[in-house]
């Protein structure tokens, strides 16, 4: 099952890469930014890499290359002095919408393929995955057996 989520991903993320270059967006900033346009509150980078499975460290160079585009912007976190809020410009809802727009008709052509019902379905086993995993890694004793990573320079 993992490997036919990661070749299926793999295929997402080409295709959304193909669909909005006209739009000057990759699928990962695609990605970031309709995170926060579907968060009912403003996130920090932080947040946006858990609720996506991300790296925080990947989704912080996303963010700070769309705050230099004019897609988001930093508010002050009342929660956390350093960790700002991301939240959307006016230009990065619209061209989140604009990238949710060109990849409408394949977005039916699955739904007509597959069926809603068979999406809700699809939607619910990999939300109740993801709680697994995330418990699984969450145990002491699981990460206690997981080996350090030793980082590599980039």
């Amino acid at each position: 099952m993992a490997l036919t989520i990661f070749a299926a991903n793999g295929r997402l993320i080409s295709a959304g890469n193909e669909l909005v270059a006209h739009l000057g967006l990759t699928s990962a900033w695609w990605q970031v930014l309709g995170a926060l346009r579907y968060s009912p509150v403003p996130l920090p980078a932080a947040s946006i890499a858990r609720n996506m499975g991300l790296t925080r460290q990947a989704v912080q160079r996303i963010v700070d290359v769309l705050a230099d585009k004019g897609l988001i912007e930093f508010q002050t976190n009342p929660h956390h002095r350093r960790a700002k809020l991301v939240v959307l410009t006016a230009a990065g809802l619209k061209a989140v919408t604009d990238a949710e727009n060109v990849v409408a008709p394949l977005d039916q052509a699955i739904a007509n393929k597959i069926g809603t019902n068979r999406i809700k379905d699809a939607i619910r086993t990999l939300k109740e995955m993801d709680v697994v995993i995330c418990e699984w890694l969450d145990q002491p004793q699981t990460r206690a057996s997981i080996p350090e990573q030793k980082e590599t320079p980039a």
